[in-house]
């Protein structure tokens, strides 16, 4: 009962539909309280005009107006603040009630008029308060009724009727909202389950084109040596049947995440296709610069791959979201790690109606980078553009030693 007067909680409004109707520039929802609120105090000042003889005879035209128009205020305000507006519908009823008592005509101490904005109000707290403040309003309302009016009962009763509606209605909105954020997570979720599916299946690519010329090697290192030791020979078998026994169980464990039957067999891209990926960005509207420093080095297949699939998402992204944007390319190859930055200012045309991809391509890029123990940043820029930064370790037991 306390959180009624002192306190309580509102919870946000729900998002509007985007198709609404409109009268010109303004929405048919957000008219109606406005004209309604016009309608029903211009209805209470004339109802106010008539003579109160329980009263001692008219009030003061200044008070009836205020009194008219103030009780009518609440509707303007019981969509952003409704437990503010139904606790100044509340007081204004009291008002009516206790100062003027216009009983003349209609037999009951409320204006009609501010009793139909009292019910709106109360319908509002119901949608966006908690259970507690609304159980609260309904008794506060049900007692105003019984005190003020003993032989009366009718708006008590009539008070349960947007109670009842606004929390169906809130209930209803909070399983949407919950079953919306669950189907998010869910998304998220699948995005993530997808991305790693297709990273083991690229790393099975590269590791098992690695383990096969490990095997072909010891097989055919003993014939490159005249006569060599059997001892030489019998460890260079060995070799071979231990890359033969880790190759066949790589594919049985990974080769089930080859659900696509007609997935890609070439070999897996890299940075020596930077020229490519700068190319297909410039097609797409983009200025692309690069830059590149230190000595490129023979990359770990793992490691190229990744960086050619961040650099490809993030000028993706680029032609998605700033079209015609300018965009930067700096690769640094230093001793143990490779960095990468990819930088893109504001776009210049206007963004093309593409559909949402919910951030998977960061979740996927994030992956990448910490499948090999290095690290990924990404946000915008001061300028409006955004940058995506990437540190790959080149050494193979980065990932355990991190751990460690």
């Amino acid at each position: 009962m306390f959180a009624v007067f002192v306190g309580g909680r509102t919870d946000p409004p729900m998002p509007r539909p985007r198709r609404r109707l409109r009268i010109g520039p303004v929405h048919l929802a957000d008219a109606v309280d406005p004209a309604l609120a016009l309608i029903l105090a211009v209805s209470g000042y004339a109802q106010l005009q008539s003579p109160h003889p329980e009263s001692g005879g008219p009030a003061s035209p200044i008070f009836l107006t205020l009194v008219a128009f103030g009780g009518v205020v609440p509707l303007l305000m019981r969509r952003s603040r409704p437990l503010v507006a139904w606790r100044v519908a509340l007081g204004m009823m009291l008002v009516t009630a206790v100062v003027i008592h216009p009983r003349a005509g209609y037999g009951v101490p409320y204006l009609p008029a501010l009793g139909i904005a009292y019910l709106l109000c109360l319908y509002s707290l119901a949608v966006r308060c908690e259970r507690t403040v609304t159980a609260g309003a309904m008794v506060v309302s049900a007692l105003g009724c019984v005190l003020l009016d003993p032989p009366t009962k009718a708006l008590a009763l009539l008070c349960a009727v947007p109670i009842l509606l606004g929390y169906t209605v809130r209930l209803r909105r909070t399983a949407r909202q919950a079953l919306a954020e669950q189907e998010a997570r869910h998304e998220a979720e699948t995005a993530v389950l997808q991305e790693r599916q297709r990273i083991a299946r690229e790393l099975h690519d590269v590791v098992a084109h690695h383990m096969s010329v490990i095997a072909i090697q010891a097989e055919a290192a003993p014939y490159k040596v005249a006569d060599p030791p059997p001892e030489l020979a019998e460890s260079f078998a060995d070799i071979r049947a231990s890359a033969l026994e880790g190759l066949t169980e790589l594919r049985r464990i990974l080769g089930v995440l080859r659900t696509d039957p007609s997935a890609q067999t070439a070999p897996q891209p890299g940075l020596e296709r930077l020229d490519e990926v700068v190319a297909s960005a410039r097609a797409g509207g983009l200025s692309v610069e690069t830059a590149v420093t230190g000595e490129p080095p023979v990359l770990p297949g793992g490691v190229g791959l990744s960086a050619y699939r961040i650099l490809q998402e993030s000028l993706s992204n680029a032609m998605r979201h700033a079209p015609g944007a300018s965009v930067r390319v700096e690769i640094g190859y230093e001793p143990d790690v490779l960095r990468l930055r990819v930088r893109n200012g504001p776009g210049t045309e206007p963004v093309r109606v593409v559909r949402a991809g919910g951030g998977h391509g960061l979740v996927g890029m994030r992956e990448r980078a910490t499948m090999l123990g290095g690290e990924l940043g990404a946000g915008p820029a001061a300028d409006g553009g955004f940058v995506v930064t990437a540190a790959l370790p080149l050494e193979p037991n980065a990932p355990e030693e991190r751990d460690s």
